[in-house]
């Protein structure tokens, strides 16, 4: 019998100790969950995006290169004389001056000859058919050609600014949701730890119900208590199970939100065995790490920005461009004889407008008061959110101490009260009463302990970060 008590506890070590070895830590749950989590990847990719907006605008100082192909055929007249004077193939008989020259010629023709020349105006009038009606022609033409802004107004600097503070905001974002999932886990791993301390207290106070129970039991066997004090000890113990059986389905719950928050399946955690400590922040260190004033302090840096964006109205543009193109009946065709290139620069003032570019531009001074504004409205608006967290953690201090010492006193009553019982001193009613009072203590002190715990973490998170 002893050996085969031995096996069946080495059998619930060995079994235990599997357990321990697949349950997460939470370490090793915030390290998942940063490469794991959704939110965190979506947040993650809109960062990278943020990054190739800025890059964009950034390349736009450096101009652009543009292979152009173009490939057309047409017998239109203005479009064939273009092709060949494009391609340099063009000729005086393009011009018609073939059906020009024999009038023309005859007339010389007479007149050396002693024959006075008639009315020449009408050769003015000769339409010529191969300028008119040419043949189809094929055009092809290779063109490349580089643009490049050599002075905005400042407007390219400021936007490549914008773009950059941007992305800045789009890592606080992301950041955000980090410190908001990391928020999730830790109060989860917390909750649970305070929620499986509830179950365990309520397991033995069942088993003491089990134990009041067969004590109320033999005592109705001897005749000296009553059938209803063993239906109030029933119903008592059904309650409890009650309250077991909700909690235990909120640990279920638990695991359901840890494994979405961690996107895999979780069925064992290691829970922490210490309370959260209080964080040692101090409150102007909470206001420089906090995230919400970081954005509008970049958002404030976005206005003044686009201050000076909308201020490129009032300056000139300069832009230059230079291309190398050939052209030809055929692809490539004499490419080197019919190169050709054309280089330049391009002024542009808008001299006016109607007063809209000063109207941006007081538009933009306006955002970028009322963001002002609202950097100082979120400073103040932390500072008063640290004063209630830190009034609201000291409120659950107390009240947590003070339940810790009714629970004992509680604990205490019953059992005295289960002495007295046995006694015939109280009734069943008493002791069930007193029963009462240590499940309400019980669920009291998580409720407190939870407060606290929340309370914590919400310090915490203002402060972007753990203690």
């Amino acid at each position: 019998m002893k050996r085969l008590l031995i096996f069946f506890l080495f059998l619930g070590i060995v079994h235990a100790s599997q357990e321990d070895e697949s349950a997460l830590s939470l370490e090793e749950a915030l390290t998942l969950m940063a490469q794991q989590n959704l939110e965190i990847k979506a947040a993650q990719l809109d960062v990278q995006a943020a990054q190739k907006d800025a890059q964009s605008v950034s390349g736009m100082s450096w101009g652009k290169l543009n292979l152009i192909q173009d490939v057309a055929r047409s017998n239109d007249a203005g479009n064939v004389f273009g092709f060949k004077l494009t391609s340099r193939e063009a000729n005086f008989g393009d011009f018609g001056f073939s059906e020009f020259l024999t009038p023309l010629g005859q007339a010389i023709g007479g007149a050396a000859n002693g024959i006075p020349p008639s009315d020449m105006s009408g050769l003015l009038t000769v339409e010529p058919k191969d300028l008119n009606y040419p043949d189809d022609r094929n055009f092809f033409q290779t063109k490349l050609k580089y643009e490049v802004p050599l002075f905005t107004g400042f407007a390219l600097s400021s936007y490549s600014d914008i773009k950059n503070e941007m992305t800045k905001l789009k890592s606080l974002d992301a950041q955000a949701v980090m410190n908001e999932k990391r928020y999730q886990l830790r109060k989860s791993y917390y909750d649970m730890a305070l929620l499986q301390s509830s179950i365990t207290n309520l397991e033995k106070i069942l088993h003491n119900i089990d134990r009041l129970e067969d004590v109320t039991q033999s005592m109705i066997d001897a005749g000296y208590a009553k059938k209803v004090d063993l239906l109030e000890v029933q119903a008592k113990k059904g309650n409890v199970k009650r309250l077991l059986m909700q909690m235990k389905s909120n640990e279920k719950l638990l695991y359901h939100f840890i494994s979405f928050l961690l996107n895999q399946k979780i069925e064992h955690i290691i829970t922490p065995t210490s309370e959260i400590a209080m964080p040692t922040y101090s409150d102007d260190e909470i206001l420089q790490r906090n995230l919400d004033i970081q954005k509008a302090s970049s958002g404030l840096i976005i206005r003044k920005d686009m201050v000076q964006a909308s201020q490129a109205g009032y300056y000139p543009t300069v832009g230059a461009f230079a291309e190398v193109a050939t052209a030809d009946n055929t692809f490539l065709g004499n490419a080197d004889d019919h190169k050709a290139y054309t280089i330049g620069a391009r002024l542009s003032w808008n001299l006016f407008n109607g007063g809209i570019d000063s109207a941006k531009i007081e538009k933009s001074r306006i955002e970028h008061l009322k963001m002002q504004s609202q950097v100082a409205l979120a400073k103040e608006g932390i500072a008063l959110k640290i004063a209630k967290i830190r009034t609201e953690i000291a409120s659950a201090d107390e009240e947590i101490a003070s339940l810790e010492k009714e629970f004992q006193l509680a604990n205490a009553i019953y059992e005295n009260y289960l002495g007295r019982y046995k006694e015939k001193l109280a009734s069943m009613s008493d002791v069930i009463i007193k029963q009462s009072s240590q499940i309400e203590k019980i669920l009291q002190l998580q409720v407190a302990k939870n407060k606290r715990n929340e309370r914590i973490f919400a310090l915490e998170k203002l402060a972007n970060g753990e203690n």
